[in-house]
């Protein structure tokens, strides 16, 4: 443990209700020490940093924190008062002339929030979005005078290349002491130097970061002399790619590479592309998608600007962009649910589709899990001879014997989640639409899911800000970059954070001297203040349709024996989920508008 011990775990013991997390559990926190934390969804991994930054209390054992040892934490649950300013949370307790001209407070302006003036530093947190607190979140850590920093999913919301940018500004303060819990792997390898796997009520301990777990995972399988289960296998087959694929050769992997050549020799590619090109031509036909002079906009704003695309069958697509930049319009435009501004697409007499959205589908909360995956269908064909059951299906995307008969309405929004995708892959599509796919997914289930894309014979388009699954899922990138183009990347992720970085440099840099923000012009303000009240109706509308939701959701409960009833409430669930989306979508445009 290097330096001074921050933080002591010694026998803690952890339960909530019948279910224990975390049971006799002794660990440390040394200084400058940057620690993954990794673990199946419910497993106790906020649980650990809940504990260690004093939130909440062990049953049992102790938790200790240092002599003068500042711990700061950036949760996923944080209350926020609404009508705080942003400069009232992240900089508590000064005016603006006394931190503006600070260049370590300015760097992170600048790298989170996109710089500061007037308009950003009086914004209230109320009318911000999940991500836009989030990145207030983080400002406000990497400001405070910390020895230890935990970070609870950091990057969830961000754009790519604000994580690559929160990564190096993370590396640049080596005697800060971190401890991350995140499903974003590239990040993990990016920063940590150990990782903590929590499991069964333990925590158990690996050197390296994500890269370096995966190896002493297989290692200790192997070592063990474990059967060659489905588990051990994935481990391999990830490992190989690690070695071989885009992370190989961009970064410096932290596991020794004689052992890892080792255990994945004779382990076949991820993908056999030639075959699953072969089976989507028979499945597709040559046409898929064709966009012919296409523009995207949203309002009188163009979004995309006279594109001409051709998606064919077989390709893996992954689109790239800064929230606001129309990504989710594209699509929605390329599936018919919106329509092009002008310009016309051509779709394919084969095309099914499916397309996992952002939003939840709203399911009967009484039906199982299992039951809500064979309304679908009882059996999927993957191709290449290979078939899998409803109750497969979902095992290998995390729900166990147990949880395929778990009630919807119990589950959470992760789990909600997975259950949406398991649905759509059991419609058997052949082009697989998906929208930020990652979020609230835990490691292992994200490593099957990307062994199931590896044998989907379609097409596969994918918008994430999770650099490591677009680069390990998809082969071909393009970038909405803000300037009403989409940009073919034929340089992957690095091209796109390189153009991002270009463009950021050249924007006209003001007068140093002139750091404290200024009054912006009267018209501009009224401006401003004319998208805030548009922002704040709209934020009272979909309130209105939240509380009408809930009191649909409790209807429905009474109702559960009444399967008449309960289609009329589903149907109008669906009806108010479609309206939310759309005022959801119109808050997104609005932001935009403000931002720009």
């Amino acid at each position: 443990m290097a330096g001074r011990n921050l933080v002591n775990f010694d026998r803690v013991s952890k339960a909530y209700g019948e279910r224990p997390l975390l049971d006799d559990v002794s660990l440390g926190v040394g200084e400058a020490e940057r620690i993954a934390v990794v673990g199946r969804n419910g497993a106790g991994k906020s649980t650990l940093l809940n504990l260690m930054g004093g939130l909440v209390q062990p049953d049992s054992g102790r938790v200790t924190v240092g002599s003068g040892v500042h711990v700061g934490t950036v949760s996923q649950s944080e209350a926020f008062d609404a009508q705080m300013t942003v400069a009232e949370y992240v900089v508590p307790g000064q005016d603006a002339h006394q931190w503006a001209s600070d260049p370590a407070i300015r760097s992170i302006f600048d790298g989170l929030l996109g710089g500061f003036d007037e308009a950003l530093i009086d914004r209230r947190l109320g009318q911000m979005s999940g991500g836009e607190r989030r990145r207030v979140q983080l400002a406000r850590a990497l400001i405070a005078d910390l020895d230890l920093l935990l970070l609870d999913e950091p990057t969830n919301h961000l754009d790519v290349e604000v994580v690559a940018w929160l990564a190096d500004h993370l590396a640049s303060r080596p005697r800060l002491s971190i401890v991350i819990v995140t499903h974003d792997r590239w990040f993990l390898d990016a920063l940590c130097d150990r990782t903590w796997e929590v499991v069964d009520g333990g925590v158990e301990e690996y050197d390296g970061g994500y890269s370096a777990f995966v190896l002493s995972k297989a290692e200790r399988a192997r070592q063990a002399a474990a059967s060659e289960s489905r588990r051990q296998n994935l481990l391999r087959k990830e490992l190989a790619w690690l070695r071989r694929g885009a992370p190989a050769r961009t970064t410096k992997p932290k596991f020794r590479v004689d052992a890892a050549n080792e255990l994945i020799k004779g382990e076949p590619a991820p993908r056999d592309d030639v075959q699953l090109l072969a089976f989507a031509n028979a499945r597709l036909g040559k046409t898929v998608f064709e966009f012919h002079d296409v523009t995207v906009a949203a309002g009188e704003r163009p979004l995309v600007d006279h594109l001409t695309w051709d998606v064919g069958p077989g390709q893996r697509v992954g689109i790239l962009g800064s929230n606001g930049t129309g990504k989710t319009s594209l699509i929605r435009t390329m599936l018919g649910e919106i329509p092009a501004a002008a310009g016309s697409i051509t779709t394919g007499k084969t095309v099914k589709p499916a397309y996992l959205s952002q939003h939840l589908e709203e399911l009967d909360p009484s039906w199982r899990v299992l039951e809500a995956v064979e309304r679908v269908a009882t059996r999927v064909d993957l191709g290449k001879d290979r078939e899998l059951t409803a109750s497969q299906l979902c095992e290998r995307l995390g729900f166990g014997s147990d949880g395929q008969w778990t009630p919807v309405g119990d589950l959470s929004g992760g789990e909600r989640r997975r259950l949406q995708l398991t649905r759509l892959l059991m419609s058997g599509p052949n082009v697989l639409v998906l929208d930020e796919p990652t979020n609230d997914f835990d490691v292992e289930t994200l490593t099957a899911l990307e062994d199931l894309l590896d044998g989907f014979a379609g097409t596969l388009i994918v918008i994430s800000h999770d650099r490591y699954f677009l680069e390990r899922v998809c082969d071909d990138f393009y970038a909405l970059l803000g300037d009403d183009r989409f940009t073919h990347l034929t340089g992957g992720v690095e091209e796109y954070l390189e153009r991002m970085g270009a463009r950021q440099a050249a924007k006209p840099v003001g007068d140093q001297a002139e750091a404290v923000p200024k009054v912006n012009a009267k018209q501009a303000k009224q401006d401003r203040r004319a998208i805030e009240k548009e922002m704040a109706r709209v934020e009272r509308a979909i309130a209105k349709i939240d509380d009408s939701e809930r009191a649909l959701h409790e209807q429905m409960a009474e109702a559960a024996t009444d399967h008449s009833r309960l289609s009329d409430l589903n149907r109008e669930l669906q009806e108010s989920g479609q309206r939310k989306a759309d005022l959801e979508d119109e808050w997104m445009r609005l932001a935009a508008a403000l931002e720009g």
